[in-house]
């Protein structure tokens, strides 16, 4: 079965069009990657499946679990299971880390953190960082694992990740790595990753990966083969082999 199926989705920004006839089956309990020069419509491409405002479906579905969510809001989605980590996280003046992992894990603002919630700032090495204003001040590694923190304790069945492995040091991109790793892992649930280099796939385990250019998908495969690809003969090799051999989902 499907967690999430896009069929023939096209999107306009600002009456700019900028995914064409997109379609795309990720199964449940599996990861997948998605590759792409700047400006190939990855990040729209997953804010308009988050479902977040501007990002103007003109045709084409949506499906979440056999639900169509195509018309849904953002925060309709995020009930049903979706949860979305940015690229850039942003700062937020007067609300506290430790606030907001209550938040995300169904409590309120002030009670106290559980035994389970404590263990999980522990694992991700924020223990100094959860009565400061979130990523205020924060490294380009700790606001990362800042935001994953926020995603274990909101416990999504579908993750949706913007670059986790861009801006942050060796040490903290193997910590993410390995806590998305063992979530997906114990929890049965699903993740579409953004990358631009390649280096979460040392710290994860998946079998699906497509590469995103003008809009388009154009290849669809073996994560590490395409990447070793792109590093050796750039992303227009992609489209080329799309050509000759087309892929099929």
């Amino acid at each position: 079965m499907n967690i999430l199926e896009l069929e023939n989705l096209s999107v306009e920004v600002e009456g700019k069009r900028i995914l064409e006839d997109i379609n795309l089956h990720l199964p449940e309990k599996s990861t997948m990657l998605f590759f792409g020069p700047n400006g190939s419509g990855k990040t729209t491409l997953l804010l308009t499946i988050a479902g977040m405002p501007g990002y103007n479906i003109t045709s084409g579905s949506i499906t979440l679990n056999g639900v169509d969510i195509t018309s849904l809001d953002v925060d309709e989605r995020a009930r049903l299971g979706i949860g979305t980590g940015f690229q850039l996280p942003p700062e937020i003046t007067g609300v506290k880390l430790r606030d907001m992992i209550k938040i995300c894990a169904g409590g309120r603002p002030g009670d106290d953190l559980t035994k389970e919630e404590r263990n999980l700032i522990k694992r991700f090495k924020l223990d100094d960082f959860i009565n400061r204003d979130i990523n205020l001040g924060f490294s380009g590694g700790e606001k990362k694992r800042a935001e994953m923190l926020q995603m274990m304790a909101l416990k999504p069945k579908l993750l949706l990740l913007d670059e986790p492995d861009s801006g942050v040091d060796v040490e903290s991109l193997k910590l993410i790595g390995r806590e998305l790793q063992k979530y997906l892992k114990a929890s049965g649930a699903s993740a579409f990753i953004i990358t631009h280099h390649g280096d979460i796939l040392e710290h994860l385990d998946s079998k699906y990966a497509c590469v995103l250019m003008d809009g388009r998908i154009w290849c669809r495969g073996n994560p590490r083969e395409i990447y070793d690809t792109i590093l050796a003969r750039g992303y227009r090799e992609c489209a080329e082999c799309h050509v000759r051999h087309p892929m099929e989902d």
